[in-house]
């Protein structure tokens, strides 16, 4: 069988999978590249339909996603991501506050468009498939959809930023977020002029990325083995 073939007749042909496995690993957490071009409402609505696929516990699909392009609202936002990025900076490392300070966190006012996907907590209360033992899993779920929707932004050329540094219940009073929903993900969502060749963090010297092949454990956390799988990964 010739390299990278397969015998499965479910996998997709390489071409296919080559470009899943690229949208994953040329994923970024856009920034400062945003061009300000606007995206197409045609586009858009595919990236959350890619997101409303994502798998959910108990088929809940837990949840919403709200469109902010008002820019006074945008701006507020961003006072609130500065002030809560104050706060923040306080708590930092003496040693890595003069970085940190330095790093750009946010591209709220630059993007295209701000997306906030929230998680109804209530959504499937009646039902708790899958939740009773775990309650956090509409929570998961709804991280899955993030990630759905990052993954195909990056495939139509669309580049996301996730901001967390916020103060909950300042974001929920100014987007008007009932009490029983969560805020998951605050997106910034724009064409940009690039993607970077490495996460912005990696090349700013924050922290990074750790090789896959010490992240693997066999059978028991800790557990030693596996030592072919991780020379597999480690030969990617």
């Amino acid at each position: 069988m010739p390299a990278g073939a397969t015998s499965s007749a479910h996998a997709f042909e390489e071409a296919d999978r080559e470009a899943v496995y690229r949208a994953i690993s040329t994923r970024r957490d856009v920034r400062a590249h945003f061009s300000g071009e606007p995206v197409d409402d045609a586009v858009l609505a595919r990236l959350i339909e890619a997101a409303h696929h994502a798998p959910s516990v108990g088929y809940m699909q837990p949840w919403n996603f709200v469109v902010i392009r008002d820019a006074a609202r945008r701006e507020r936002v961003r006072d609130l991501f500065l002030a809560a990025r104050l706060e923040e900076a306080e708590r930092i490392a003496g040693d890595r506050q003069a970085l940190y300070k330095k790093l750009r966190l946010e591209g709220i006012c630059e993007s295209a468009l701000n997306l906030c996907i929230t998680c109804d907590r209530s959504r499937a209360q009646e039902t708790p498939l899958g939740r009773w033992h775990n309650p956090q899993m509409d929570l998961y779920s709804t991280v899955c959809a993030v990630q759905n929707f990052w993954l195909a932004a990056r495939a139509e050329g669309i580049g996301v930023g996730w901001v967390s540094i916020f103060d909950e219940a300042a974001l929920k009073a100014l987007l008007g977020i009932p009490e029983h929903v969560v805020p998951v993900a605050y997106l910034c969502v724009g064409r940009v002029s690039c993607f970077a060749e490495k996460p912005d963090l990696e090349t700013q010297g924050w922290r990074s990325r750790m090789p896959a092949a010490e992240l693997v454990m066999s059978e028991t956390f800790g557990g030693e083995g596996e030592t072919g799988l991780k020379a597999a990964i480690a030969g990617r």
